[in-house]
């Protein structure tokens, strides 16, 4: 029995998907289930049972010897929240409880972690455990993310293999439902559908052009093979990044959408909001140096591929993965 957290959400859904595809139907699904936006992303999927978030600890305690695996994607992820009481909540403490059932009954734990813990990158992308204690994340959201890395790193009592998988700019089928938190290439299609143009942000640096801001942008495709990989060969345990580690830049992502949708780009230019230009990042990369060292030897889409497929199979038809 697998139990996946956070199963309504984005990359949760696309996970069950995933696991689906791959054979196992034995899931136990968690989250809020009150937020009915996300119960498309559950159609069609197969699995055993829903248990509400707030009664997984309760849950656990009756099923724990039946478990085979926890993937614990679940957390609030809105980086606009600025209430620590939340995170420390839902990501810090609820993450905590989980790692402690998976450390006392010896059931296998991969957990969300985010590229968020890297801050504006002054020690760089690297999924060292050695700078975890230095680094500086930006908001609330990042904050909660390291601190349980923090935690983890320190804990002697462990599951038998864990993983904690920083997500870069995770994009994707299933994302329908996450309004603003959507990634830009939600929003530059329906930019395209509205208006016929797509808005970036102007660059406020002397060395980046408007619309060439750097990130690593990783296909939820991708992430859902990552994760199956890891719970088939368990590697060693440990911080692992979950990019592409090959940044692109938003032009680009621009330029793949209106390429997807067979339109010619008008692209324009906008400036950063004040609240944030000065937090503003202009590069992420993820180092995925030991994600290949374990053993991981899959091509990642390229930004074009997957744009285009998401563009063309899913988000124009209203599929989901």
């Amino acid at each position: 029995m697998i139990v996946v957290t956070g199963a309504a959400g984005f990359i949760g859904s696309a996970l069950v998907g995933g696991l689906n595809k791959a054979g196992y139907n034995d899931i136990v699904l968690v989250d809020d289930f009150s937020k009915t936006e996300k119960d498309a992303n559950l159609e069609g999927k197969s699995f055993l049972e829903k248990v509400e978030r707030n009664y997984l600890q309760d849950w656990f305690r009756n099923y724990a010897d039946e478990i085979d695996f926890v993937l614990h994607i679940g957390a609030r992820t809105d980086t606009t929240e600025f209430d620590v009481d939340i995170f420390n909540k839902l990501n810090l403490n609820y993450t905590k409880c989980v790692w402690e059932h998976c450390s006392k009954h010896q059931i296998p734990l991969i957990y969300a972690s985010s590229a968020a813990t890297y801050g504006m990158g002054e020690l760089g992308y690297d999924d060292n455990h050695s700078i975890v204690k230095d680094l500086k994340p930006l908001n609330p959201y990042g904050e909660s993310k390291n601190d349980f890395d923090k935690w983890a790193l320190e804990q002697k009592s462990t599951p038998p293999f864990w993983a904690g998988l920083k997500f870069f700019n995770v994009y994707g089928p299933n994302e329908y439902h996450k309004a603003r938190m959507a990634s830009v290439i939600f929003h530059a299609f329906h930019q395209i559908k509205n208006n016929g143009f797509v808005n970036l942000f102007q660059s406020h640096k002397d060395d980046y052009e408007d619309g060439m801001q750097l990130r690593d942008f990783v296909y939820v495709k991708d992430v859902i093979k990552v994760i199956l990989f890891l719970m088939k060969n368990k590697p060693e345990s440990g911080l692992y990044n979950l990019g592409t580690g090959k940044a692109r830049a938003f032009y680009h992502l621009a330029e793949a959408t209106f390429a997807a949708l067979d339109l010619k780009s008008d692209i324009r230019f906008i400036p950063t909001p004040l609240d944030i230009r000065d937090k503003y990042q202009y590069f992420t990369e993820a180092n995925m140096t030991k994600l290949r060292k374990a053993g991981y030897s899959e091509e990642f889409y390229s930004l074009e591929n997957g744009v285009g497929d998401y563009v063309k199979n899913y988000i124009s038809k209203d599929s989901y993965l």
